[in-house]
C-alpha cells in the first residue's frame, strides 16, 4: 500500500480537560498517513484518482481549531474519520496528535496520541 503523508500541521486549539486549556488555547500538531493505492493516479497524472492533500490539510486544521474536546483520543478519532470520509480511495489512516504544551508537572518534549483506523 502506498502512503500520502501530511506531517507537522499546526494550529492553536482549545482542547483539554482543564478549564484553563479551553480558555486560553495552546498549540497542537498533527501528522496523518493515508494508506491507498496511488498507481492509477500516477499512471493518469490525475488528482481525482488520489487524495487532494491541500484540501484535506485545510479540513484537518479546522478540526484542530474547532469545537473543543476533552481528550486527544477524541480529537484523533475525528481526524481519522475525516480522512477516511475524504476519499473512498483511502483504505487506512494513521493519525498522530501532538500536544507539546500539555499541563504536565515534569519536563517533557511532547505528548502524542496515535491511532490507526481501517476502512470497514
Amino acid at each position: 500500500m502506498d502512503r500520502v503523508v501530511l506531517r507537522g500541521l499546526r494550529a492553536v486549539g482549545r482542547h483539554g480537560v482543564l478549564e484553563s486549556e479551553r480558555r486560553t488555547g495552546q498549540p497542537f500538531g498533527l501528522d496523518v498517513a493515508l494508506h491507498l493505492d496511488t498507481a492509477e493516479a500516477a499512471a493518469g497524472d490525475d488528482l481525482a484518482a488520489t487524495v487532494d492533500y491541500g484540501a484535506l490539510a485545510e479540513e484537518l486544521v479546522t478540526l484542530l481549531t474547532g469545537e473543543p474536546v476533552a481528550l486527544l483520543e477524541t480529537l484523533a478519532e475525528r481526524v481519522a474519520a475525516a480522512c477516511l470520509a475524504r476519499s473512498g480511495r483511502v483504505l487506512a489512516v494513521d493519525v498522530v496528535v501532538h500536544k507539546p504544551r500539555a499541563p504536565l508537572t515534569v519536563p517533557f518534549e511532547d505528548v502524542e496520541v496515535v491511532v490507526r483506523r481501517v476502512r470497514a
